[in-house]
């Protein structure tokens, strides 16, 4: 029984991340009939409803997790970071994804929350994770973050989702409204389980509270399975357009995620890592379905014509806004921060927070005698040129938010960094959870430096001393 059915005098409290995403706007008006839920979205001032709290969350921050998670009974995570969020980000999509699942398990685990719920992407069968994709060996990445600080998780995997907004079906819609001609590679003869975006919310709601459900993956799909070349077709017939197809194998996944991605618009950071995993057959497997979770009845061509119906008439309903008065624009301020999130492999015995001493001690003899790196009592690192008192940059260590799987220092000051009451710039360095892996991430870090001239300089040094510090730590495992 979930929490729908359940006793309608207690509404049970629901933290939606991603709620002001696609999939989480459409889910929040699912919650609220039955439950309270906290919206968490990284912008800010929102107005509260009915039923429903916001909280401004960023995760990248563990205390803005731990704030955002306070009271609540539930949490369902929709959380992806292929889009940079950052002025200048550093960092693979897949690093980020695992840090971000990890500050939320622990806040999860912290505030008492009794069930996560996750959208996934369906595993194919027999490959094993080295050979996966990059999105889907994240996505599986993130999974096992998220079970890893003992709050159950149940898991909802998902192949292609049918909607008129998301990422990779209007990339689909996009290709076949721009392109009178297609070249087929042979990715296109895979073949994919697509579900409504309805069904996936259906399967979302009726799945928090199930204890029954607690650690477990479920596939869940359509009553269709397809290759892309038959969703290509159905969704041309769905435009009332005639598409030409032909059939070109040569043509590999990589040259077609560069050829997709400037057809369509689509930012290559969101696009390159969907394409790649093309190649994977995505069908929901048998054993791992659920009697009525996600046993999808929408055809493939109901749910195209139903998003191409929603699109439409969003378009309509935005043309009317803009033309009765000027729209308000949603960028909010300029972004000035920095964001670098680089993967290391650690040697044998050594956690976080040795990882975070040997790196300074480290630094010290790698730029010695140029740089110095001085420590005193009260847990403050100053990394300074031989020669000047005046730091160029200032860490204090934070000894309440550390603990041997994480180490936290705070950028508090120096000659290269600017200050702002908006941003905390900080020093993490996180244990990647069951692994010999060790997340190092810069976040929020306000360069003092002319933004050209850091661009150009110290983000490239950063760079190289991230690379060289990971070829020190290669040379111990070995």
């Amino acid at each position: 029984m979930s929490i729908q059915d359940g006793n309608p005098a207690k509404r049970p409290v629901i933290a939606l991340t991603g709620a002001s995403g696609y999939i989480g706007r459409n889910l929040l008006k699912r919650l609220t009939p039955f439950a309270d839920v906290i919206a968490l979205s990284r912008g800010e001032g929102r107005e509260d409803q009915p039923h429903v709290t916001w909280r401004s969350c960023d995760l990248f921050s563990l205390i803005d997790a731990e704030r955002g998670l306070e009271g609540a009974d539930y949490a369902v995570y929709l959380v992806h970071s292929m889009l940079p969020s950052a002025k200048l980000t550093q960092a693979r999509f897949e690093d980020m994804d695992v840090l971000l699942a990890d500050h939320f398990a622990r806040a999860a685990s912290r505030k008492g929350v009794r069930q996560i719920v996750y959208l996934s992407g369906i595993i194919p069968p027999d490959v094993p994770p080295s050979e996966l994709s990059r999105h889907l060996r994240s996505r599986l990445e993130v999974e096992k973050v998220l079970a890893s600080y003992g709050v159950p998780v149940t898991t909802l995997r998902a192949g292609l989702i049918v909607g008129p907004e998301g990422s990779s079906f209007p990339i689909l819609l996009k290709l076949v409204r721009r392109l009178p001609v297609m070249i087929l590679p042979r990715w296109t003869r895979t073949l994919t389980h697509a579900i409504a975006l309805s069904e996936v919310l259906d399967a979302l709601t009726a799945t928090i509270g199930r204890t029954d459900l607690y650690r477990r993956a479920i596939d869940i799909g359509g009553p269709d399975v397809m290759t892309y070349q038959q969703m290509l077709g159905q969704t041309a017939e769905a435009l009332g357009k005639k598409l030409l197809f032909i059939p070109f194998p040569a043509f590999s996944v990589y040259l077609s995620r560069l050829w997709l991605a400037l057809v369509t618009g689509t930012p290559k950071e969101m696009a390159y890592p969907l394409i790649e995993s093309l190649v994977h057959p995505m069908v929901a497997k048998p054993e791992a379905r659920e009697s009525g979770i996600g046993e999808g009845v929408v055809s493939f061509r109901q749910a195209a014509e139903e998003a191409i119906r929603q699109e439409r008439d969003k378009a309509i309903r935005d043309g009317r806004a803009a033309s009765g008065k000027k729209r308000k624009s949603r960028g909010g301020a300029a972004k000035s921060d920095v964001r670098s999130v680089q993967r290391v492999k650690l040697p044998a015995g050594m956690n976080a927070g040795n990882a975070a001493k040997s790196y300074l001690v480290w630094l010290n003899r790698c730029a010695g005698p140029l740089i110095k790196v001085v420590h005193d009592r009260a847990h403050i690192y100053r990394i300074r040129v031989a020669g000047r008192k005046a730091p160029l940059l200032e860490l204090t260590y934070s000894t309440e938010r550390s603990s041997p799987t994480r180490a936290l220092y705070y950028i508090t000051g120096g000659s290269f960094s600017s200050r702002k009451e908006t941003h905390r710039g900080r020093l993490e360095f996180l244990q990647v959870p069951n692994s010999d892996e060790c997340i190092i991430a810069i976040h929020d870090y306000l360069p003092a430096l002319p933004w050209f001239i850091y661009k150009y300089s110290q983000a490239k040094i950063h760079l190289w001393v991230m690379y060289a510090f990971r070829r020190f730590l290669k040379k111990h495992i070995r």
